[in-house]
């Protein structure tokens, strides 16, 4: 199965490694590090994670308070958003997901 970052959780991504590595030098790669063991769980086993919506699953991430959220498609995973469990949970709903 392919993956595929829309730009938007791209940009979640990036602000969330930016913010940890000015934190603490570092702390950004380990949470990118967690971010792609998590991307890795969810290619061995798509369906395992719970929906949010009709099409859209949650997957959490172990060591930061992250959810990934993401689509199945076809052969394709669509990742939608890299969400901090403190925003509002339906945050990512109005991205077109294409």
């Amino acid at each position: 199965m392919n993956l595929r970052i829309q730009e938007e959780a791209q940009q979640d991504l990036e602000a969330s490694l930016d913010y940890y590595n000015g934190e603490s030098p570092g702390l950004g790669y380990e949470f990118a590090d967690e971010f792609y063991r998590t991307l890795d769980r969810i290619h061995e086993n798509p369906d395992a994670w719970p929906p949010v919506s009709k099409r859209t699953r949650r997957c959490l991430t172990h060591r930061f308070p992250f959810a990934v959220i993401y689509q199945i498609r076809d052969t394709t995973l669509l990742v939608i958003a890299v969400m901090h469990l403190n925003r509002h949970p339906d945050f990512w709903k109005g991205r077109s997901g294409k």
